[in-house]
């Protein structure tokens, strides 16, 4: 058996998120990067349905910024995985959420986290 990985790169998303006093007066940019593992195994048809629709963790990101502000991008990085790994399928989920703004000088400041989904056993 192999090994089967998708992901968004680089997603670009205007959030209301940060501590300080202007972050939350003022929706900042955000670029997102998800990559998923996912069960891997041999298609029997070209459908959609036999896959992880890598659309789906683009909704996620959308109605997790839509629900209202995060004060840290930790928070969203942690339920955009959460939201991620309930999906049938997947079974680890990298998510990295750059700040462009966040540094002055610095091309972006950010996080980048790896969750697994927890073994049945």
């Amino acid at each position: 058996m192999g090994a089967r990985r998708i992901f968004v790169r680089d997603l670009k998303l205007t959030a209301s998120i940060g501590v300080l006093d202007h972050e939350r007066e003022t929706p900042q940019d955000l670029i997102v990067t998800i990559t998923l593992d996912v069960d891997d195994g041999p298609l029997a048809r070209d459908d959609i349905a036999e896959v992880v629709d890598y659309r789906r963790p683009v909704e996620h990101a959308h109605a997790i910024l839509a629900a209202g502000h995060i004060d840290l991008v930790e928070t969203f990085a942690e339920r955009l995985a959460e939201a991620c790994l309930a999906e049938p399928g997947v079974t680890a989920a990298r998510i990295r959420v750059e700040k462009p703004a966040a540094i002055s000088g610095a091309a972006a400041a950010g996080v980048e986290i790896s969750r697994h989904r927890e073994s049945a056993d």
